[in-house]
């Protein structure tokens, strides 16, 4: 802070915020909400009165644009409304073109480079003025560099204004190409819960405004404010917040306003037509040129017939290259290095299209190679093509109408019938999908896992997207080097990106590794094992996660954590790939479930009790049955299973015997005993997991030995490997619910 101001300025500052403390006699009020702000191109704000637009007081600065006044093709025309930009002319004669930037992004994005050799610098300047809000004196100014010793004497006003300048040079022929100054007050963000019930109606020519009631269409007041407007704001949340206008020709403004000739009938107009039946044509978008004292401007406007149009676009805020369409101001999001996601068509298809910019290109290319590898999967993104302009770079990929987070944290969403559990499902598969191309994403995250659509059936599912950080590994390869930097999001990176200590480079299990974050962050609703964001990255590195939103004594919690803390190992190799994570029991339907009881129960009916199968399924499983399990289970269930043969209530197997005979003469049971067990598979297999949530996961584990038999074959993977078995010790080693079953395995 020393480095960056002067003395005298700290000292300005100290003097400032004593001032606004109250020492000089000064207070703050609230602004009035009979004000309204009018910003017209000129520079001037204008408090006016929000019933009948009369000037109260104005605030005189530099014009809102300043631009060269010599204009030769191509050029660029600003909209002073938001700082979009149009080109005029070009090789090609392209008339004039809307380009896909405004000012203000140029600005948030230099220094940049265009394809075509343009050098982009750009530079943001703030001030504040200090107003009397009842005369609109200026009594104090603020920059970063400079600020009055003014004490205010009266009601404050703070006004933030921004200035965007923009410098275009040309490195073929080493001259300067265009430059120009965009400002705007600032304003806070829109507030869903304040409506602003007037229509503003102004002149892109001079500063006429008409303004309705938005909701009888009754004309209020009409103004002319001598200078077209650019802005209109009220004042809410101690700042100014931005409130629409439409646009509208000088011709048509006037001729729906004062068509009978008489200042008074204008309280005919009923918005957003007037009455009489010959002006109720539909007005046409076109695109206004117009030239005021620092040169020369565009700005979308409606016309009526009659109005003679020079210039004008088929579809206004719509930009086409190539074959993808889309409007500028329909943004869907922003990722890394400036690139922009907008809302477009691609051959009469709704699309994302991304923008990126130059120096990304070669990104950009590797992308789209790794998309077109595999897009066929219905679990990754979609492509459909690319197109380059001048400037920027264009991707039209599958549009989707939301992300991960959204489905995540937005309690209103419609998630369509998509289950938690299939979408990580389907999330796992389209990963599996990329590892067996040796495609590695190295970037998985919420916001990079996206809901489709609904299709004809109104059906959605979840893909991976954004393949910017991909990295496709050679042949006979299993790991990528580091040497090019740390890839992906802080907070889902895995330890062995970012320690220094690694033994081995990064493999595919990086992603398995971040996809464990995922998953608990959609089983916890909205939580991260590795606790808050700015603690994140670190707790990674120590392997200091908590899952503590998983309930140890819910069957479907106990099966989450023993896969999840396997994906979050610190040693990659004990995670388990994306194949073995799809056949984890924490994907099992209830039918699969229960087929699997019935399976395990048909093979060690004859088994014999002191044989290996059987030890290895009775060892622990006093923990298990919760001591004896005929005493948690319902009265009806336990006198029927009294009337045909003995139970030991201790014993695992004879629980699985149980609950196989009953399935196989659930038919033949009684009806209070088929009502307390409910309805096969899934209330059927609810009734024992409820009651007994550990014996899914155990009984699993205990079956390795039978995993080379065909009825559980599609169990080998995991009956076989190592972490399956370690990461249910690990359970009973921080969890009470498993400190009395023996780590024997």
């Amino acid at each position: 802070f020393e480095k960056s101001l002067t003395l005298p300025l700290i000292w300005n500052i100290l003097f400032y915020s004593v001032c606004l403390q109250g020492f000089c006699g000064s207070s703050t009020v609230s602004v009035p909400e009979s004000l309204l702000f009018v910003s017209t191109l000129d520079g001037n704000l204008h408090a006016v009165s929000k019933r009948s637009g009369t000037i109260k007081w104005t605030l005189k600065e530099d014009p809102v644009l300043q631009v060269p006044t010599h204009v030769s093709e191509p050029a660029f025309l600003p909209d002073p409304n938001d700082g979009s930009l149009y080109s005029l002319g070009g090789k090609n004669n392209e008339g004039l073109t809307k380009l896909p930037f405004t000012i203000p992004e140029l600005v948030q994005a230099s220094p940049c480079r265009g394809s075509d050799g343009i050098l982009y610098t750009g530079k943001k300047q703030d001030v504040w003025y200090v107003v009397d809000l009842l005369t609109g004196e200026k009594q104090q100014t603020l920059t970063s560099s400079y600020a009055e010793m003014l004490c205010p004497s009266s009601s404050l006003l703070y006004l933030g204004r921004t200035e965007y300048t923009i410098t275009m040079y040309d490195t073929k022929s080493r001259e300067l190409r265009w430059n120009a100054t965009y400002s705007d007050y600032a304003f806070t963000l829109p507030d869903d819960d304040t409506k602003h019930n007037m229509a503003h109606f102004v002149s892109n020519g001079d500063g006429l405004v008409v303004t309705v009631d938005s909701e009888s269409g009754d004309v209020q007041w009409v103004q002319n404010y001598n200078s077209p407007v650019v802005a209109i704001y009220i004042w809410q949340r101690e700042g100014l917040r931005k409130v629409p206008h439409t646009n509208v020709a000088v011709e048509t403004l006037r001729y729906l306003t004062f068509m009978s000739g008489e200042v008074g009938r204008i309280t005919q107009w009923k918005y957003p037509f007037p009455r009489e039946k010959k002006t109720k044509d539909k007005l046409m978008s076109t695109l206004y040129v117009g030239k005021h004292s620092s040169g020369l401007y565009a700005s979308p406007s409606l016309v009526h017939d009659g109005v003679t149009v020079v210039v004008s676009e088929e579809e206004s805020n719509i930009v086409r290259i190539g074959n993808i369409t889309f409007n500028p101001r329909d943004v869907l999001g922003h990722g890394a290095e400036g690139t922009i996601v907008y809302r477009g068509q691609f051959d009469n298809r709704p699309v994302a299209v991304k923008r990126i910019l130059p120096e990304c290109f070669s990104f950009a290319d590797r992308e789209v190679q790794l998309l077109r590898e595999s897009d066929e999967h219905p679990n990754v993104i979609r492509y459909f093509c690319t197109e380059r302009d001048r400037q920027f770079q264009y991707i039209a990929i599958e549009l989707c109408s939301s992300t991960l987070q959204e489905y995540v944290e937005r309690k209103d969403f419609n998630r369509h019938g998509l289950e938690p559990v299939t979408l990580l499902e389907q999330t796992m598969s389209g990963l599996a999908h990329l590892h067996s191309l040796n495609i590695v994403h190295r970037d998985l995250k919420p916001h990079n896992i996206l809901v489709s659509m609904p299709n004809t059936h109104g059906r959605v599912k979840a893909m991976i997207s954004d393949f910017g950080l991909c990295k496709k590994l050679a042949v006979g390869r299993h790991s990528f080097s580091r040497k090019s930097g740390v890839p992906g999001t802080e907070g889902w990176i895995a330890p062995e990106v970012l320690s220094e200590d690694a033994k081995h480079n990064p493999t595919c299990m990086v992603d398995i590794f971040s996809a464990g974050c995922v998953f608990y962050y959609v089983v916890s609703e909205g939580h991260h094992p590795f606790g808050k964001s700015l603690q994140r990255q670190a707790n990674i590195l120590l392997g200091a996660y908590s899952l503590e939103y998983l309930d140890p004594n819910r069957h479907d919690d106990i099966v989450a954590r023993n896969l999840i803390e396997q994906m979050l190992s610190m040693e990659p190799e004990k995670r388990p790939s994306a194949d073995k994570v799809l056949k984890h029991p924490f994907f099992w339907s209830l039918e699969k479930q229960l087929q699997f009881f019935q399976d395990v129960s048909d093979r060690i009916e004859k088994e014999p009790l002191d044989g290996p199968i059987v030890r290895q399924l009775e060892r622990g499983g006093r923990v298990v049955v919760k001591g004896d399990w005929k005493e948690h289970i319902t009265v009806p269930l336990q006198t029927d299973l009294r009337k045909f043969r003995s139970y030991k209530g201790g014993s695992v197997r004879d629980l699985l015997r149980a609950m196989r005979n009953k399935k196989h003469h659930y038919r033949e049971l009684p009806d209070e005993v088929q009502e307390t067990l409910g309805s096969i598979p899934d209330e059927f297999v609810s009734y024992f997991t409820s009651r007994f949530p550990l014996l899914l996961l155990h009984t699993h584990l205990a079956m390795r030995f039978c995993a080379v038999e065909r009825p559980f074959l599609h169990l080998s993977v995991w009956m076989q490997s190592g972490p399956a078995v370690s990461g249910l010790c690990h359970h009973r080693g921080r969890h009470p619910i498993f400190s009395a079953l023996r780590c024997s395995f």
